[in-house]
């Protein structure tokens, strides 16, 4: 081989290999975002308390606080914005109840803070609520070449050559804390898992659009849940006195515990009993139409006398 043909395959060489770390190709890479409720609550390896014996006491209609757990990165892949809107989202599970006062959508900065179950309480002082529901998360993006990926070494497989392989799992989590007893009352899951497929120089953009996706999917997989939840802790408040007790509060409606449910029951049951008499009145009309006719005499109509002064040719 010639000195020329030499330099010829080292700057080529050289060429592809400057091609391939321009969008940092290394077979592989992984990312992710997460925050750890148990770390927010208690911070620097604290030792959580005895659960509480107190039973929370909740007055209604309640004021919910809504909030991300700060993350383990103040400047995590998940943007501000993007939490607030999720957000909004998961506040119309609580807006059709009618023991929810009104809820605040609290930015994360502000239990950046404020660390621990103290922390907590601080918080939602500020704000006014009762009730605080907390929302942690996990998510995890791996990107990897498969066997085709060595085409990535020329400039034309890196733009035209899927041969990435993007995978996203999230997940949600949604736990309802009194703020008084600081006591769990329920929490929601929510989880989702979706991959993809890419070239190596939109590797990138698809891995974040697939992040913000996933992250979406999840939240809502968790609002429903966390619907289901709601339903079940009222059950549970009625059947379980331990679980919490309830009361209106001064110029509210409502006189115990979830007592709209009983007014719909109450009102059910006068929609049926209602329901019941008119089927009553209906089936006894159908009753009279078909009996047998029973043909009554013609009365016979007697002709009374009129009185003599009242006659002026009576003879």
């Amino acid at each position: 081989m010639t000195f020329k043909s030499t330099l010829v395959l080292t700057l080529l060489a050289t060429l592809l290999t400057g091609c391939s770390a321009l969008w940092n190709w290394s077979g592989g890479h992984r990312q992710g975002a997460s925050s750890s409720l148990v770390d927010y609550l208690y911070p620097a390896g604290e030792v959580p308390p005895p659960v509480s014996q107190t039973v929370p006491h909740l007055e209604l209609p309640l004021s919910v606080g809504l909030a991300f757990v700060p993350g383990q990165n103040p400047y995590g892949t998940i943007s501000e914005a993007t939490k607030m809107q999720l957000l909004e989202k998961v506040k119309g599970q609580f807006l059709d109840r009618p023991y929810i006062g009104h809820i605040e959508v609290i930015p994360d900065t502000y239990l950046r803070s404020s660390k621990g179950v103290t922390g907590m309480q601080q918080v939602a002082r500020v704000y006014g609520v009762d009730v605080m529901a907390l929302v942690s998360y996990d998510q995890v993006a791996v990107s990897e070449e498969n066997p085709s990926g060595f085409l990535y070494w020329t400039i034309v497989g890196s733009y035209f050559i899927k041969a990435t392989s993007n995978e996203v799992q999230t997940f949600v989590d949604t736990a309802v804390f009194d703020v008084n007893t600081a006591r769990l009352l329920f929490r929601a899951p929510g989880a989702d898992t979706m991959s993809d497929r890419s070239t190596l120089v939109e590797a990138g953009e698809t891995v974040r659009r697939a992040r913000d996706t996933s992250f979406g999917t999840a939240m809502r997989q968790m609002s429903a849940n966390l619907a289901a939840e709601l339903d079940q802790f009222e059950e549970r408040v009625k059947s379980d006195p331990t679980v919490a007790s309830t009361a209106w509060k001064e110029g509210h409606g409502g006189g115990g515990s979830f007592s709209v449910i009983a007014l719909l029951g109450l009102l059910l049951a006068r929609v049926a009993g209602a329901t019941a008499d008119r089927s009553a009145a209906s089936e006894k009309r159908a009753s009279s139409r078909n009996a047998p006719s029973v043909r009554r005499r013609p009365r016979r109509r007697v002709q009374r006398s009129r009185p003599r002064w009242l006659c002026h040719g009576c003879s």
